[in-house]
């Protein structure tokens, strides 16, 4: 019997066989593209920065022998040594800043990094040759992870007032000098101007630059007096709140300040079993503040929002802004204080979702009566949980108990 042998393969079958349907990269460039990347870029450049600085400065001041050396005006290029030592600490600040994952500090690297691609130009030495490359990768590695960087600078209206002010004494001391610096000795410059601001509102005073009428006396006596009142207060303003922050995330208080950025979020009132599992169930969705009176509570290795206070009391819930909360969850070990923190989330915010969990079944019916929207027993959860997995253990999902008990363990 003749039977039919196959061909040759045809082209079309070769290339399913070989066609290789996604192409394998050698290198992952993505990994090495990040937004880690771009931070760890504007560290470096920071730390070149300060050490190709150090090494001009001890070199002395030369003259620079770049291709833009002869377009600056004289004197700015024995300045860019200098400068180099400056940018470092402002690079370090906004590498810092981009850690974080503040927009501000992704604007700030966008205005620093150039500058390092200008350095090597105006000095035309071999050793900024360096700097120059970090700059040139560290720009448009922070360019294109912009989306990365989008933290917003939350500020108090105190905070952004005393910044104003401190910024304001600095700019009428400098204008107000050079103004009147026919009445000052060693001041004929607006640099001399500032130069005599800074000493004298940092109380240096080194005397090379002196007042000699009676007006620019007390001319001098306001800015001191201004400089070092609005120093203080914007000092204190940006370094309270940190120092707070420091210490209640090792005591596990709020401050005053974080309380009042609250909004949409999901209070947890008191400490409980079911506290670690929720917080797992809600701390990648929303923001989670946990109200409970016991300071030694523990969450593990979880960074959670607390706020040391009594959850039964009407004024803390309202100090957590519940006003501007998503929802109230009551679960605790006790149903009496869960009646009672019910009660209380329902006249600090009629309008709030609450949802209360009854450690005894018979207490359901008690939390729904004092205002809970919706009482959930996980005594009745666990126990038709367990049935089903004993009798069939591919049934032994959370999925399937609450699809189809939820009317008999949620009232």
């Amino acid at each position: 019997m003749a039977s039919d042998t196959p061909g040759p393969p045809t082209d079309a079958a070769l290339e399913e066989l070989f066609r290789q349907p996604e192409r394998v990269p050698l290198v992952y460039w993505r990994a090495f593209s990040g937004a880690s990347t771009a931070v760890l870029a504007v560290g470096t450049a920071a730390v070149l920065a300060f050490l190709t600085g150090l090494s001009h400065l001890s070199q002395g001041a030369g003259a620079p022998a770049g291709p833009l050396a002869s377009v600056l005006p004289p004197g700015i290029g024995e300045v860019v040594p200098l400068a180099s030592v400056l940018w470092a600490f402002l690079l370090t600040a906004t590498a810092v800043g981009l850690r974080g994952g503040y927009r501000l500090a992704w604007y700030g690297a966008l205005l620093l990094l150039p500058f390092l691609l200008v350095v090597p130009l105006v000095t035309g030495t071999a050793v900024d040759v360096l700097l120059f490359a970090v700059g040139g990768i560290g720009l448009p590695l922070v360019a294109k992870n912009r989306a990365q960087f989008d933290r917003a600078v939350d500020l108090s209206p105190f905070q952004t007032t005393a910044l104003v002010a401190f910024v304001a004494v600095q700019v009428y001391g400098t204008v107000g000098t050079y103004a009147m610096r026919e009445n000052f000795v060693g001041v004929n410059t607006v640099t001399d101007a500032f130069y005599y601001i800074i000493v004298t509102g940092t109380t240096v005073g080194y005397g090379d630059a002196t007042p000699t009428t009676q007006v620019t006396k007390l001319f001098t006596l306001s800015v001191i007096v201004l400089g070092t009142g609005a120093f203080t207060v914007a000092t204190g303003s940006l370094l309270v709140p940190a120092l707070e922050s420091r210490i209640s995330s090792a005591f596990g208080t709020m401050t005053a300040s974080e309380l009042t950025l609250l909004e949409d979020h999901v209070l947890v009132l008191g400490h409980g079993e079911l506290t670690e599992p929720l917080l797992d169930e809600l701390a990648a969705t929303t923001e989670v503040v946990v109200v409970t009176g016991d300071a030694d509570a523990s969450f593990g290795d979880r960074e959670v929002n607390v706020l040391t206070a009594d959850p039964t009391d009407e004024e803390a819930l309202r100090d957590a802004r519940i006003d501007a909360a998503r929802g109230v969850v009551v679960a605790t070990d006790d149903d009496a204080r869960d009646a009672l923190a019910v009660v209380a989330a329902r006249r600090a915010n009629p309008g709030v979702r609450i949802v209360a969990a009854a450690t005894d079944q018979r207490h359901v019916d008690k939390l729904d009566t004092v205002g809970a929207d919706e009482v959930i027993s996980p005594a009745v959860i666990g126990g038709r949980l367990l049935g089903r997995s004993v009798l069939d253990e591919s049934s032994g999902s959370f999925g399937g108990v609450f699809e189809d008990d939820d009317e008999d363990a949620a009232e």
